[in-house]
């Protein structure tokens, strides 16, 4: 044991002064909250005043304002011109305007002749409002039109209107409000960060192996220390890397977005009034009284924030560090037991794709799992060592029953993952004793079977 702690200390060590290992140790954080602040601050520090100017040509004579009203917004102000269109697509270089409405008279019958005239791409959210707002009052002058009553109708809209929540009943009867959207990102994420790390600091141990082997330093070590031991120090040591390179990368990324967001307290905070006002064209707020009487749309950030809450982020974070170590553990084997049956990177290829086939197998099958987290294939793929990192995780955040009695999928895909790496090791080291002495012989699959019957 004292010679694992000795090659796992060197192992270690060696791989975390690297200067790659501190650049990217620095850079993953910065990535990784660039990715949570960047969006938030560009939305929140945008102080771009659009102004759009509106020729209604369904106005009255004398009045610049016409059949279609447009309430101004935080970003968006709307300025009624009096002027025929030529004109103002004339002056439009000169003018302080970010476009220009154009709303036909024949727009009444034929919605689609309105245009929207600007001397750059039009922002997506400035057309999404002003289309929402026209298709409400035209909906609206439709219906009188008609004859039918607005207030009716819009109450039968709303006692008909769909919007299905999904919710679990647990053991006991309580009843928790889920949101499957949320649950199949988090379990890719989980489940495709576990796939890259498998592969990177697998291949670290295979060329780790594969260098020892080819300066033949390999021959000294293992004159003092058994193959066993040595490949066990490899990857202990590598595995220890990648969770300290892990954990750094959480922890520095969570110092960054706290110290930005305590710096500029403004740009994450969360303004209910302005921004449901907007949603609602500036209109008032719906009393919380009046709730079962009137609608109120959400801001969509803070029904993600509301989602992110139903979740246990202790189990998943826990969940994933032990699928990220065990699943680690039994690829290095497999790695470092195919570095150790070649003498160069280029002759792995022949041994690779049998081994990290079940990786991208499980890669492949995520959709299914996905649709039907709680299905017989589920249920196998996540009780398969070489899948179960990936397919657990992916199933995990669907809340997979793993206190129950009757449902031990969770338990049961842990023990034969530790029970997986313990027979991966067992077969690695039968390879391993013997390729890693072995020199100038092109290694096939009759001599790897040869090797692990002796």
């Amino acid at each position: 044991m004292n010679k694992i702690l000795i090659i796992l200390k060197k192992e270690y060590l060696s791989r975390v002064k690297k200067k790659s290992f501190i650049i990217m140790t620095i850079l993953g954080p910065i990535l990784m909250a660039s990715v949570i602040i960047a969006p938030i601050y560009i939305a929140q520090l945008s102080d771009e005043k659009h102004i759009i100017a509106v020729i209604d040509e369904t106005r009255p004579d004398n009045s610049n304002v016409g059949i279609f009203k447009f309430p101004d917004t935080k970003d968006i102000k709307f300025e009624y011109l009096n002027t025929d269109i030529v004109t103002a697509k004339n002056n439009f270089k000169q003018s302080k305007y970010y476009a220009i409405l154009w709303i036909p008279e024949k727009a009444i019958n034929i919605p689609y002749l309105v245009r929207l005239y600007s001397l750059k791409e039009t922002s997506l959210s400035v057309k999404l409002y002003i289309e929402n707002i026209m298709r409400a009052q035209f909906r609206s002058l439709m219906l009188n039109n008609i004859g039918i009553d607005k207030k009716l109708l819009e109450k039968i809209d709303k006692e008909t209107a769909f919007n299905i929540q999904t919710v679990k009943i647990d053991k006991e009867g309580s009843e928790f409000s889920t949101t499957p959207e949320i649950s199949m990102a988090i379990g890719l994420f989980a489940g495709i960060l576990i796939y890259f790390f498998i592969f990177l600091y697998g291949s670290q141990v295979m060329r780790s192996v594969i260098e020892e082997k080819t300066s033949r330093i390999v021959e000294i070590i293992v004159s003092s220390v058994k193959p066993f031991q040595l490949m066990m120090g490899k990857i202990i040591g590598v595995a220890l890397v990648g969770l300290t390179q892990f954990a750094l990368w959480i922890l520095l990324t969570l110092a960054i977005v706290i110290f930005f967001k305590t710096a500029n307290p403004d740009v994450f905070s969360y303004n209910k009034i302005k921004t449901e006002q907007a949603y609602l064209g500036g209109s008032k707020i719906p009393n919380i009284n009046n709730i079962d009487q009137q609608i109120i749309q959400p801001n969509e950030a803070m029904k993600l924030v509301y989602a992110l809450k139903q979740y246990n982020f202790v189990t998943i974070i826990i969940a994933f560090i032990f699928y990220f170590i065990g699943g680690y553990l039994l690829y290095g084997a497999l790695f470092a037991a195919i570095g150790a049956a070649v003498d160069s990177e280029t002759d792995t290829q022949q041994f690779m794709l049998p081994v990290t086939l079940p990786l991208i197998l499980a890669i492949f099958m995520a959709q299914f799992v996905i649709n039907n987290p709680g299905g017989p294939v589920a249920f196998w793929l996540s009780i398969i060592p070489f899948t179960s990192p990936i397919i657990m995780m992916i199933r995990l955040p669907f809340d997979v029953p793993y206190l129950y009695p009757g449902y031990l999928d969770l338990i049961i895909s842990m023990l034969t993952l530790i029970l997986g790496f313990i027979g991966a090791t067992w077969l690695a080291a039968k390879i391993y004793r013997t390729g890693i002495l072995m020199y100038g012989k092109k290694i096939n699959y009759a001599d790897l079977w040869k090797w692990i019957k002796d």
